[in-house]
């Protein structure tokens, strides 16, 4: 199938499975790159993470591999990884997240793609890495916002820590996998040759932990449990109103006078507890009872409309159906369909080579025999290859 995308032309071996390394395959095939889904005989194991369903894929499967090809392959065998080095022979970009070593158990490591395909840019997303005291361990999502510091982080002293409610640090390092990958692609066009990059969920997770390491580097201090508000910031926090909930975030001093003036209070901005940030986040109680007072006489809604289009940081707190059916949701085309698939489109627009739906979430094998096809495989032989287990039919073996 054709497509305009930035990336149409660029070829993707996935091996990857559960969330990161998808996540970072659907972004580049979003954008047209092929993307071959290569599944191992029980199939990615996220197409079982349900209810709920389409047919037998859960939507959490669904929502991170759409416009892919999937390819049955059991690379346990000789057979599958013969015909994994014929897809490299074409390949730009291979992405896995095997255990570290497991790919040089198989006699197919790095030093040997390296020396057979010299162009290929090799991903590898893995828990910790392959050296270091956990070297190795595999990692999931919630254990790393454990151990990076995460959960220590969120949460109110009434709730005590608590893991945060979207899986941050597996999407995050599937975003950083792909902005490796178009780094070493960027590379290799002066080069001429590819490379190995790495990206751990462990690593990811101490990135992304600003302004929290960036305070201890400072103080020294761990952070304190502040709920909905910021470490650095005051206001930034949650409010209710007469109907719903709204967060207010003021970045500067300037901003929190105009605030103050929008809602009718402007000697609030002048008042020497309230005055500069620093006042703020001393007396932040007092000014919480404050601007609480104000808020608690409107609606959410008029509201936030009025100090957004007054340039001020405001929004309601929505749910997710909220957000899903919002009408400047709509009017930006976020939400994309076809046949019976539904998602969230790609936030990366560009002018020329947008992305697009060209493909709905794969069956497991179903495009086996197409690709193979692609590749010079002749039905004989693909048959072989499915009778002698190197290659997968369209049933899983779970």
């Amino acid at each position: 199938m054709s497509s305009t995308g930035a990336m149409t032309g660029l070829r993707v071996i996935d091996l990857t499975r559960v969330l990161g390394g998808p996540y970072c395959t659907q972004i580049l095939a979003d954008h047209g790159a092929d993307v071959i889904k290569v599944e191992p005989p029980a199939g990615d194991e996220v197409r079982d993470w349900g209810p709920p369903f389409h047919e037998e894929d859960a939507a959490y499967f669904v929502g991170i591999n759409r416009n892919k090809r999937s390819v049955g392959l059991d690379l346990a065998s000789e057979g599958g990884r013969t015909v994994l080095m014929k897809l490299l022979e074409t390949a730009d970009v291979l992405i896995e997240n095997f255990k570290p070593g497991t790919l040089d158990k198989w006699g197919i490591g790095n030093e040997v793609l390296r020396a057979k395909f010299p162009k290929l840019v090799h991903c590898r997303i893995s828990g910790f890495g392959a050296d270091g005291p956990r070297g190795g361990n595999p990692g999931y999502d919630a254990i790393i916002q454990a151990m990076t510091g995460m959960i220590a982080a969120t949460g109110s002293p009434e709730s005590g820590p608590m893991r945060i409610g979207v899986p941050l640090v597996d999407i995050t390092t599937g975003l950083y996998a792909a902005i490796g990958i178009l780094m070493a692609l960027s590379e290799r066009q002066r080069s001429g040759l590819g490379q190995f990059l790495e990206t751990t969920l462990y690593e990811a997770g101490l990135a992304i932990m600003h302004p929290h390491t960036a305070n201890y580097f400072m103080h020294g201090k761990p952070p304190s449990l502040t709920g909905n508000e910021h470490p650095n910031l005051v206001p930034y926090a949650i409010f209710p109103t007469k109907t719903d909930n709204i967060f207010i975030g003021v970045g500067n001093d300037g901003t929190f006078r105009k605030l103050a003036k929008e809602i009718g209070k402007p000697e609030l901005g002048t008042d020497p507890r309230f005055a500069r940030n620093k006042d703020r986040i001393a007396n932040r109680d007092a000014l919480r009872a404050e601007l609480a007072a104000v808020f608690s006489q409107h609606e959410a809604e008029p509201l936030c409309n009025r100090l957004l289009a007054a340039g001020l940081p405001a929004g309601p707190v929505q749910k997710i159906d909220q957000a899903l059916t919002n009408p400047h949701t709509l009017h930006r085309g976020d939400i994309i369909e076809k046949d019976w698939y539904k998602g969230v489109a790609s936030p990366i627009r560009l002018e020329r080579t947008k992305p697009s739906l060209r493909r709905t979430p794969p069956k497991f094998s179903q495009h086996t025999a197409e690709v193979l096809r692609e590749f010079g495989y002749s039905k004989n032989e693909i048959e072989a290859l499915v009778a002698e287990g190197a290659v997968c039919g369209s049933e899983r073996k779970r």
